[in-house]
């Protein structure tokens, strides 16, 4: 199967969102499930710069936050624009 214009078209409008979804979110709050999943797949002294444990008032919590970093955002977007272009560039399927 051959990815024809749509498939890229859809694949930019994708990373586009996504891009978009980044620049606009500072972080995020793991549930305790998704939180424990972290824990057990990267150890509970698992830190660095994207996944902290949540301190409430000092305390540490099972929590986790997810802080992506900036320029995740604009990756994303500088791709997505890309694909989009090429998509627009390539002859209509059909």
């Amino acid at each position: 199967m051959d990815i024809n214009r749509n498939h890229w078209f859809f694949l930019g409008l994708v990373l586009l969102f996504l891009g978009l979804q980044f620049r606009m979110v500072h972080s995020v709050v793991l549930n305790d499930k998704s939180s424990q999943f972290v824990t057990q797949k990267f150890g509970s002294s698992f830190e660095n710069a994207i996944i902290k444990p949540l301190e409430i008032a000092g305390v540490p919590s099972p929590r986790r936050v997810l802080e992506p970093p900036d320029w995740i955002g604009w990756s994303l977007v500088a791709v997505a624009a890309v694909l989009l272009l090429h998509s627009l560039a390539m002859p209509k399927p059909g």
